[in-house]
């Protein structure tokens, strides 16, 4: 692999990893307006580079259109609603 394509890859997976951060915060505070009780001192140990959609060793693939079209008005996608920890 050359010098290029590790830059490249650092920086799709920082981009990832930022993106994960995002949609963490968002969860965490739907979380806390639905009355959910979510402990900071817990938050202090989730990593978002420890995350499935994080993929350090193959292709990413998105379907770009796919993904706009989801989309919502404040511009991000609808968070999933499904069974938590907290």
């Amino acid at each position: 692999m050359g010098i290029e394509q590790a830059w490249c890859l650092t920086l799709t997976t920082n981009a990832v990893i930022a993106w994960t951060t995002e949609y963490f915060g968002l969860a965490v505070e739907s979380l806390r307006r639905g009355g959910r009780h979510v402990d900071d001192e817990v938050l202090a140990h989730i990593s978002p580079a420890h995350s499935e959609n994080v993929n350090f060793f193959g292709a990413i693939e998105v379907d770009i259109d796919a993904e706009l079209a989801q989309l919502g008005p404040t511009g991000y996608r609808p968070l999933r609603a499904g069974d938590t920890l907290f």
